[in-house]
C-alpha cells in the first residue's frame, strides 16, 4: 500500500516531489483498478499543488461528496453523469492543505446497503464491504494514499477490515459534511482510510486542524474494556481469535485489559439505531423516492417502502433512547480508557451479493464517538478489531490502536 507518511517524508527530504508522487498514484490506479473496479471516474489532468502539508497526496473521494471538477453520480442512475458546481467542505479543506482529489470511488447506491461490482483487493471472489467500498478498496490495493468514507451504520470501519487497511469514523461532526449526500443526519459521518494508524493519524490532525490528534507517545497503560456485544449474536470463531490475538498484545504492551459488558440502555439504543437511519433516510431521500423509485437499488427501494410506515413517536422514543445511552456511556469512560471489539462479525463474505453485516459497528456510529479499525495480521482474508473512545477523544482512539498495531507487529 501507498503509506502517506512514507510519501510525505519523502518529499519533505527531496526524494520525491509532489507531481512524482500522484504519477505513482495515476500508475497504481493504471495497473490494479482494471481487475479490482474501486475507481467511478478520474480527473486526467490533475492540477498538483507544491505547497502545504499534503501537497502530493493523491485522494479517492467517495462518489456521494461533492467535487467541482469530477461528477458526483450517487452510484446511483438517477444521477449519471451530474457535476457539481462546488467541491463539499471536506475537498475544499483538502484542496487547501495542497491534497489532489483525484479519483471518484465507488459506493452504494447512496451509501446504502446495496453492494458494488467493485471486488476486494485480497481475494476477488469476496466482498470488499460497503458503503465506502472503492475507498477501502483503493487504499487496499495501493492506489492512493488516503481515501473519504462516510458511516451510517458500519461503512468505514467494516469495509476496512474486510481489504485490510485502517481506518477511522471520527467523533460526530468532527469533521464537515457540507456536500456530502445525506441518508441520515443523526448518523452520518466522514471518515478516513489508510495504509495504517500513522497515516490516518496524521490525515486527521491536518485535516481537522488539530496537531494533537498526531501520534506522540503512548498513554501510560490505558485501561482497556474488551467487550464483544453479546447483544449483536455471536461472531466468526476467526474474528473472537483475533480480537483475542489484539487483547493480547495490548496486554504485551502495557495496557490493563478487562472484560467489559455494556450495561442498559446500551443494549436497547443498539435495536433503535434503524429506526432513526430509516426515519431520516426517507426524508432525506424523498425526492429520488417520490419522482425515481423505479430507479432506486432493489435492497434501497425496500428499505424505504418499509420506512414509510414509521410514525413520529417511534423515531422521537429512538432518539431518546440514544441519548439514555450516551449518558451511560460517558460514565462508562469514566473507569475505562477505550473499548476494545470486533470491527465485523468475520471475514469478508464470499461472492459480491452482500456488503456484510453492520452489527458491531451501528451502536457506535449511534453514540457519535470515535472508531478506529486495526488489521489483525494472519493467514487468510483480513481481520479487524476496533478501538472506541469516549466523544471528542479521537487521539486517545488512535494512541491506542498505534499501540496495539506496533504490538501485533513485534
Amino acid at each position: 500500500m501507498l503509506s502517506l507518511v512514507d510519501l510525505r517524508t519523502r518529499i519533505a527530504a527531496g526524494h520525491l516531489d509532489p507531481a512524482g508522487a500522484i504519477r505513482l498514484a495515476e500508475a497504481a490506479i493504471a495497473a490494479h483498478d482494471p481487475g479490482i473496479g474501486a475507481i467511478v471516474s478520474r480527473n486526467p489532468t490533475p492540477k498538483v499543488s507544491e505547497a502545504g502539508p499534503l501537497a502530493g497526496i493523491a485522494v479517492g473521494i467517495k462518489d456521494i461528496i461533492d467535487t467541482a471538477d469530477l461528477p458526483t453520480q450517487m452510484g446511483s442512475p438517477i444521477y449519471a453523469g451530474w457535476q457539481p458546481k462546488a467541491d463539499a467542505a471536506i475537498v475544499a479543506r483538502l484542496r487547501a492543505l495542497g491534497a489532489v482529489p483525484l479519483v471518484k470511488t465507488t459506493t452504494s447506491p447512496f451509501a446504502s446497503h446495496d453492494p458494488t461490482a467493485t471486488v476486494n483487493p485480497r481475494d476477488r471472489g469476496h466482498t470488499p464491504g460497503g458503503s465506502s467500498a472503492g475507498s477501502a478498496a483503493a487504499v487496499a490495493a495501493g492506489m492512493v494514499p488516503l481515501a473519504l468514507g462516510t458511516q451510517t451504520g458500519g461503512s468505514v470501519i467494516r469495509p476496512a477490515a474486510f481489504c485490510g487497511v485502517a481506518a477511522i469514523k471520527p467523533s460526530f461532526r468532527l469533521l464537515p459534511t457540507v456536500g456530502v449526500k445525506t441518508f441520515s443526519w443523526a448518523l452520518d459521518t466522514l471518515g478516513l482510510f489508510g495504509a495504517g494508524i500513522a497515516d490516518i493519524a496524521q490525515a486527521l490532525s491536518l485535516i481537522a486542524d488539530r496537531p494533537a490528534l498526531d501520534l506522540g507517545d503512548d498513554a501510560p497503560a490505558p485501561r482497556i474494556g474488551l467487550c464483544l456485544q453479546g447483544f449483536a449474536a455471536a461472531p466468526d470463531a476467526a474474528a473472537l481469535a483475533a480480537l483475542d490475538r489484539a487483547a493480547r498484545a495490548a496486554e504485551a504492551a502495557g495496557a490493563r485489559v478487562a472484560d467489559l459488558t455494556l450495561p442498559a440502555p446500551l443494549p436497547e439504543a443498539w435495536t433503535r439505531h434503524p429506526v432513526i437511519q430509516d426515519y431520516e433516510a426517507r426524508q432525506a431521500l424523498a425526492w429520488e423516492y417520490a419522482h425515481h423509485r423505479a430507479h432506486l437499488s432493489p435492497e434501497l427501494g425496500e428499505q424505504l417502502d418499509a420506512a414509510q410506515t414509521l410514525v413520529a413517536a417511534q423515531y422521537d422514543e429512538a432518539r431518546r433512547s440514544a441519548h439514555r445511552a450516551r449518558r451511560v456511556l460517558k460514565d462508562l469512560f469514566g473507569e475505562i480508557d477505550v473499548i476494545l471489539t470486533l470491527s465485523a462479525p468475520g471475514r469478508a463474505p464470499a461472492g459480491l451479493g452482500t456488503t456484510g453485516d453492520a452489527r458491531f459497528n451501528r451502536l457506535w456510529t449511534l453514540m457519535g464517538v470515535p472508531c478506529v479499525t486495526v488489521p489483525v495480521p494472519g493467514d487468510g482474508l483480513p481481520l479487524g478489531v476496533q478501538i472506541i473512545a469516549r466523544f471528542g477523544d479521537d487521539g486517545r482512539a488512535l494512541a491506542v490502536a498505534w499501540m496495539i498495531e506496533r504490538a501485533l507487529a513485534a
